[in-house]
């Protein structure tokens, strides 16, 4: 069974963020940049939030126009969901689809140390079972005697 930590060596633990303080424009401009469907928002060291690119849709459809003056603060999720390295990709699959959330922080003893996404665990456990297709494949064709 995959864990969150075996996860992390594969995908990579880069992490990208903003301060509740940035505009909400900067923050997607960087999403757009990076290819990624979130952001998490940091003050100093500390996790304040998740930002998103459907709550900025959401918002956008809910209050109108986001305006060059909303900050990251004025959308992002303060409620935080999280992973801890020891976890199965199950576990947190779990977790995202109870939920409803797309991305997990990874939390370590206190220490931001990566992010997730629903994408990353879907791909860990199509790997996973062709992994075992792969085995069950060869002990079939006579690699298991």
């Amino acid at each position: 069974m995959t864990t969150i930590r075996q996860l992390l060596r594969e995908k990579g633990d880069k992490v990208f963020s903003v301060r509740p303080a940035d505009p909400v424009y900067d923050a997607i401009r960087k999403m757009a940049e990076e290819n990624i469907g979130s952001l998490v928002v940091m003050e100093g060291e500390t996790l304040k939030g998740i930002v998103t690119e459907r709550q900025y849709a959401r918002h956008g459809a809910l209050t109108g126009p986001v305006s060059p003056a909303t900050r990251v603060l004025d959308i992002m999720e303060t409620t935080i969901f999280y992973a801890r390295p020891e976890q199965s990709v199950a576990e947190c699959m779990a977790v995202m689809t109870n939920k409803r959330v797309r991305h997990l922080p990874v939390i370590d003893d206190g220490q931001l140390i990566g992010i997730i996404s629903i994408g990353d665990l879907v791909k860990s456990i199509i790997s996973d079972q062709n992994f075992v297709i792969d085995q069950l494949e060869h002990f079939l064709h006579g690699g298991g005697r």
